[in-house]
């Protein structure tokens, strides 16, 4: 697990009104560092991303649907995360949304890779969930 000061910038890369990067105290920390559900399946996006970059799995796990969720989850040792593009997100209704998004990484000795992909949450109880995603 790598750990993050509150005043680093966030890894998901969001940025305010002027354009500046959050700090990760103000952006994905109260849902990474507490049992705090994310607002809104946009909000659950980044955190999800923040959480491959700083290898949280339980957080992961947590947040994936029981339906399609792995038994667990292995990351690789080296992996450096380049930047999250968040291309649109689109609430469905009340409880269903989409967020389209290119995730870039390098793994060690190789080149850059994307992974774009339209991802599905839901919500139930409150709490909004990855449910799958389809890649392009």
């Amino acid at each position: 697990m790598i750990s993050l000061a509150p005043d680093q910038s966030c890894p998901c890369g969001r940025r305010d009104a002027k354009g500046r990067a959050l700090r990760y105290a103000h952006c994905c920390a109260p849902w990474l560092e507490s049992d705090a559900p994310a607002p809104d399946a946009h909000a659950l996006m980044r955190s999800r991303y923040s959480a491959f970059v700083l290898e949280r799995a339980p957080y992961l796990l947590h947040t994936w649907h029981a339906s399609t969720r792995p038994q667990e989850i292995a990351f690789e040792p080296g992996v450096a995360w380049l930047g999250l593009e968040v291309r649109q997100f689109r609430p469905l209704d009340a409880e269903h949304a989409e967020v389209e998004f290119v995730a870039r990484q390098r793994n060690p000795g190789a080149r850059a890779m994307r992974l774009h992909e339209r991802s599905r949450f839901v919500r139930e109880q409150g709490r909004w969930y990855y449910l799958d995603g389809q890649q392009f």
